[in-house]
């Protein structure tokens, strides 16, 4: 079989640029795996980025049209590339393809063997696709970066969104004390993956029932980050995932803040799915569609309000 169905996109721009069409299928280089997609997930602002678009993370290098969306997915290894020993064809996987290649909004990806994990065992292909880069986002946030200790208190910025169920999750999982701003609508889900405190950021300020934070999570940016300093013990770290948080007034504060973006890593992937398999972390879905449907998904990324991922079911 030398062909496969994708959605593509044949220049840049947003939903309206993607179709569902029949395309080469991909082969897998040295180092590579082909897998076969069972499931595949969407993030909002992915058709934003320069990467997405060109060879290189920093959007520099010519234009990589047309490109396949979708970086998150679920599958079964189809065939392996040479100086692949793992994983095994037939195996079944999950992981975050790198930004400047192609995504699993196809029947098939090649990627590189070494961002592949083991799908966690306890969940369908759907269910793990809803995983990899806010998971991922979450782990790194507060394992790799703010070295999240058990007892430590944690204020999650945001703790209703598509990066902030995990957070919260996760931190309840590593054994924090998580504290999260949230709209009205969102309270009880938000006490429900874990938070013991759920602030309504519209109508109080966090600042009058938070303080004393070991690490602050920042998913908003803007005043709600500046904000923000106030509440960290000194020591303390607040790690956004949106802007750069200002050094000077990390240093004023006695704190640090850090700023990064979010990178493929097998051994996290790992732990996540040890997590999922021990009933500590849950994906959390907001719709299924058919891969015929994924424009109609980037299309409700952009308007609808929604509870964690959408995704694309391609296989059975």
């Amino acid at each position: 079989m030398s062909t496969m169905h994708a959605v593509r996109a044949h220049s840049r721009g947003g939903p309206e640029q993607l179709v569902y069409e029949e395309v080469p299928r991909p082969e897998p280089g040295p180092g590579e795996v082909l897998v076969a997609v069972k499931a595949a997930s969407m993030t909002p602002t992915e058709l934003t980025w320069s990467a997405t678009w060109t060879h290189s993370l920093d959007g520099s290098g010519p234009e990589r049209t047309p490109i396949i969306p979708s970086h998150e997915f679920s599958g079964v290894v189809a065939a392996s590339g040479v100086e692949v020993e793992s994983p095994a064809e037939g195996a079944a996987v999950y992981g975050l393809i790198p930004f400047n290649r192609d995504g699993a909004a196809a029947e098939y990806v090649a990627l590189p063997a070494h961002v592949l994990a083991a799908k966690p065992a306890s969940v369908d292909h759907d269910q793990a696709a809803a995983l990899p880069l806010a998971a991922l986002s979450a782990w790194q946030a507060l394992v790799d970066h703010a070295d999240l200790q058990a007892g430590q208190r944690v204020l999650v910025q945001g703790g209703a969104g598509g990066v902030g169920i995990y957070v919260v999750q996760l931190a309840a999982g590593l054994g924090a004390r998580v504290s999260a701003t949230a709209a009205a609508a969102d309270l009880e889900f938000v006490k429900g993956l874990g938070a013991e405190q759920v602030i309504d950021y519209a109508h109080d300020r966090f600042e009058e029932h938070v303080r004393d934070v070991d690490v602050v999570v920042d998913l908003v940016g803007g005043a709600t980050q500046s904000r923000s300093w106030s509440v960290l013990k000194p020591g303390g770290v607040l790690v956004s995932l949106v802007t750069p948080p200002d050094q000077h007034e990390a240093a004023r504060h006695g704190v640090r803040g850090l700023y990064f973006i979010v990178e493929p890593d097998r051994d996290a992937l790992h732990s996540i799915a040890e997590l999922v398999d021990d009933g500590r972390l849950k994906p959390v879905l907001d719709r299924v569609l058919p891969l015929t449907e994924t424009r109609s998904g980037y299309e409700a990324l952009e308007t609808a309000k929604r509870r964690g991922k959408i995704v694309i079911h391609v296989a059975d």
